[in-house]
């Protein structure tokens, strides 16, 4: 009997969050109906900021330090080239 709770608790509870899955996902707006608006200027000064910091870590011998920092820096720059790309492409007609 002891077993049998168990096993039916257990499926009661899979079946509840399923459930609510379910609903997460029935609730959720698609994709286009939201817009991101990035500003490009910030994320340019945050680049150049966080490599005048690198540089400054160098200075004082951080070098993993600076490294990490240097990392970030080239990761948000990366970030604003896929930006870029996409607002060049995104007029494009095929």
């Amino acid at each position: 009997m002891r077993r049998r709770i168990s096993a039916l608790v257990l499926t009661a509870a899979l079946a509840g969050g399923a459930l609510a899955t379910v609903g997460q996902v029935a609730t959720a707006q698609p994709a286009s109906a939201a817009s991101i608006t990035v500003n490009i200027n910030e994320l340019r000064q945050q680049v150049a900021d966080l490599r005048q910091k690198a540089n400054t870590l160098d200075h004082y011998g951080a070098h993993a330090e600076a490294a990490k920092a240097r990392a970030q820096a080239n990761a948000i720059q990366n970030r604003i080239n896929q930006l870029e790309k996409a607002e060049r492409e995104s007029g494009r007609h095929f």
